[in-house]
């Protein structure tokens, strides 16, 4: 029996070492290790947003960018285009325009990253972008961008106005704000309850929006967001709403957000707001299907 034994390790033994030794291995690893050849949409970032300003936009859905606590889906290429373009016209342009191609060099985030879908909380809220040690903005729902017919009040509502928001931020975690504005609503910031806030009682509270109530520094860059990338009719339209108790607190946040601009950055909320304004009029008439 152990003769047998002996005998059949060494037959199996052999056939090992024949397929081994036979056998020619393929040079390719099963691993992609090469880098995504660049097509025309990433040659064109790479020109208008890396080159000059030394930013990523990403586009493709990449798990390790996303937050894995949300169910989220890529964002459409098409729908990324468009964005793109906007981009550059809406807030890069702008802010060129008012202060010079060195200022976005020095302090826009590095990466734009974009989801397709929106982000639900656990408190049933959306959330519009997150910025992330001012680095890196995300934006969601860009699948619904209409391509063909851009709506610049949906334009504002998920990704400018938020950007602006996330930007301000990045700017006072540079340079800091008057502690006085902390003061002026000390006592009414609702934390987590700011989902149960209307947007009128919100206004009569002394807050531009639901969101604004949440903590001061939220309110600091709600106050910013919210006056430039709407129109002066607006603006009033929403003091007169915030009655008089309301709109004697925004004011007084609004000049304090002003001061700091001019300031710090000079920047003047005015002339922003007026690049901004004309900028978005501008995108009914712009094909955001060809970056040509």
């Amino acid at each position: 029996m152990k003769n047998i034994k002996f005998v059949l390790l060494i037959v199996t033994a052999s056939i090992l070492f024949w397929s081994c030794g036979e056998e020619t291995l393929d040079s390719k690893s099963i691993f992609d290790n090469d880098e995504q050849v660049m097509n025309e949409f990433d040659q064109w970032l790479y020109t208008n947003f890396t080159v000059p300003y030394n930013i990523e936009f990403k586009y493709r859905f990449d798990d390790k960018e996303s937050n894995t606590n949300y169910n989220l889906t890529p964002a459409r290429l098409d729908k990324s285009v468009a964005l793109a373009i906007l981009v550059k016209h809406l807030w890069i342009d702008v802010y060129e325009e008012l202060l010079g191609k060195e200022f976005l060099s020095k302090y826009s985030p590095r990466l734009f990253h974009l989801i397709g879908s929106p982000a639900y909380n656990s408190q049933g809220s959306i959330i519009l972008g997150t910025a992330e040690g001012g680095l890196k903005v995300t934006l969601y729902n860009v699948n619904m961008i209409d391509v063909e017919n851009p709506d610049i009040d949906m334009l504002n509502y998920w990704y400018f106005k938020t950007m602006h928001h996330e930007f301000a931020h990045i700017l006072h975690q540079t340079k800091s704000y008057t502690t006085d504005f902390n003061l002026i609503s000390a006592t009414d910031y609702q934390s987590g309850s700011w989902v149960n806030i209307g947007d009128d009682e919100a206004l009569q509270m002394g807050f531009v929006s639901p969101y604004g109530s949440s903590e001061s520094q939220e309110d600091f860059v709600e106050v910013l967001a919210v006056y430039v990338t709407n129109s002066e009719e607006y603006w009033q339209s929403i003091l007169e709403t915030a009655g008089e108790e309301g709109a004697d607190k925004i004011m007084q946040k609004f000049h304090i957000v002003e001061d700091y601009l001019k300031s710090s950055w000079d920047i003047d909320i005015y002339e922003l707001r007026e690049i901004v304004l004309r900028r978005s009029a501008e995108v009914e008439t712009m094909d955001l299907t060809s970056i040509n």
